[in-house]
């Protein structure tokens, strides 16, 4: 047997023994236990037992992903009862090695057993091979490394003609875990890597692999000057060390319109890269620069990026939803509809427009926030698996709002500024299309002088919300206004909703 593929074989336990799996994993168990959780079949096709120990009923079930379906091994039984039981693996033939993934859940814990089939081979592949390759497999692959997202365990995506891969963690020298820095890779370096691919969700990884070679990057950023350009545009600089042919820079499409090329200096192995970074009148916006030498056979590339500060955009909730998710700031105000989490500010605002969940407010435990108070924040346009979320967000301004009862009001003086939560039932209503109604809140009564969608409603926004809401006499209204008075007599003034409950 060759070194290598006994190398990759326990490498490919490894990957194994370190399932993404969210269930705990446990090889010795007082409520289930196994007589091995290593079961090793012939090439050639057979069969292996084990001996299953529960003090409950137990039930077994094969890791499957939409490409590896790991029809090829078939077990006894799947399910059993306490006490001690016999189970079996079979497998036909294999022309290559392979394994799978047993899980034996019994009284709320699971034991894992791993299943191998002869000895699994290197195939050596381009990214696209990998991508449509099944799921298991352990492949050799040659690349660029084109993004470092984690330094500990080793998380980076590598590149080459055909596409781009996710390595999912990088063993060191020994096949140790958490010292990718040991190899001292970085951006633009040749590498070749081999370990079994797995899908995790829709991402399709090479998990835990092993370095088989750097070929280090014949250019390299060494610093940047203006990293974050201002709003009014500027200078960004890279200085660079390259030893290949000259150094030439690939400007994306769309960094073309508003960054572009002002100089290039060399003297020796030394570069200076120098852009010129229009005014911006838009968001914050950014790009990635690569730069491309030669050795007169490939290429060489390393990449910097740069960021350039933008005006804020103050959007209504619904324009932000429909916006891109980006780096643009924008600004929103609303009610404060609900809080799902009073540490971090986890909350949902509601204007006119709609309604969007704030990925927590900086500080938020400061702020002395709660439900009903108008706010305005700054934040991102982010989301979480599909669902449009404020990321990033920074509290502005904001409106503090009193409950307040209906005889509460009616004892206040005039005033804009002042906003009141007050609820009541509708007695009537005097003016459906602008909401204009009365309250009544036990021996109190008040004038409401137009109830709106939201916040920020003007025009026709602030036309027909009863009849679209279904609001009808009856109903206790919950609304945020102001107190003033007409001729008088005291009312509240351009009624924010907030909420109602139909009568019965």
């Amino acid at each position: 047997m060759k070194l290598k593929y006994i190398f990759s074989l326990l490498i490919a336990t490894v990957a194994l023994m370190t399932s993404c799996a969210e269930e705990e994993t446990v090889t010795l168990l007082d409520e289930i236990q196994v007589s091995t959780s290593y079961v090793s079949l012939p090439v050639d096709g057979g069969s292996a037992k084990i001996t299953v120990t529960a003090k409950d009923s137990w039930t077994a079930e094969k890791v499957t992903t939409d490409k590896n379906k790991v029809e090829w091994l078939t077990i006894s039984t799947t399910t059993g009862n306490a006490g001690e039981s016999e189970l079996t693996f079979s497998a036909p033939s294999a022309i290559d090695g392979r394994m799978a993934e047993v899980l034996i859940h019994s009284g709320g814990k699971t034991q894992r057993i791993n299943i191998i089939q002869g000895v699994i081979k290197v195939s050596e592949a381009k990214v696209s091979e990998v991508i449509a390759g099944p799921d298991g497999k352990t492949f050799r692959v040659t690349g660029v490394c084109t993004s470092i997202e984690n330094t500990v365990y080793g998380n980076w995506y590598l590149t080459d003609a055909t596409g781009s891969l996710y390595i999912y963690g990088t063993l060191d020298e020994k096949g140790n875990e958490k010292n990718f820095l040991s190899h001292g890779l970085e951006v633009g370096d040749e590498i070749t890597v081999e370990g079994p691919k797995i899908t995790y969700g829709s991402t399709i990884e090479l998990k835990n692999v092993t370095v088989i070679n750097i070929n280090k990057s014949l250019v390299k950023v060494d610093s940047v000057e203006n990293e974050m350009l201002p709003i009014e545009g500027g200078e960004f600089t890279a200085y660079l060390t390259c030893k290949g042919q000259g150094v030439s820079v690939e400007i994306p499409e769309d960094a073309k319109s508003w960054l572009s090329i002002s100089s290039i200096q060399s003297a020796g192995t030394n570069a200076v890269v120098k852009f010129k970074a229009a005014a911006n009148t838009g968001g914050d916006r950014g790009t990635t620069l690569t730069f491309h030498t030669t050795d007169g056979s490939k290429d060489y590339t390393t990449q910097a990026s740069l960021s350039q500060k933008g005006a804020i955009v103050e959007v209504s909730v619904a324009d932000f939803i429909a916006a891109a998710v980006g780096d643009t700031q924008y600004r929103l105000t609303g009610v404060i509809t609900s809080i799902a989490n009073g540490t971090y500010g986890n909350l949902y605002v509601r204007d006119f427009s709609g309604e969007v969940y704030v990925y927590g407010i900086k500080d938020f435990k400061d702020k002395g926030l709660k439900e009903g108070d108008i706010i305005t924040i700054v934040g991102k346009r982010a989301e979480y698996k599909g669902t449009p979320q404020v990321g990033g967000a920074v509290l502005e301004s904001k409106i503090s709002v009193t409950a307040a009862t209906i005889a509460d009001v009616l004892t206040k003086p005039d005033s804009s500024q002042d906003y009141y939560m007050v609820s009541g039932e509708i007695t009537e209503i005097k003016d459906p299309m602008y909401g204009n109604l009365y309250l009544k809140d036990g021996d109190s009564t008040i004038y409401l002088y137009g109830c709106y969608s939201g916040y920020g409603a003007s025009g026709d926004f602030k036309k027909n919300f009863l009849a679209t809401k279904g609001i009808k006499v009856g109903d206790t209204l919950t609304v945020i206004a102001t107190k003033s008075s007409y001729k008088g007599v005291a009312q509240l003034a351009n009624g924010i909703y907030f909420s109602h409950v139909s009568a019965q």
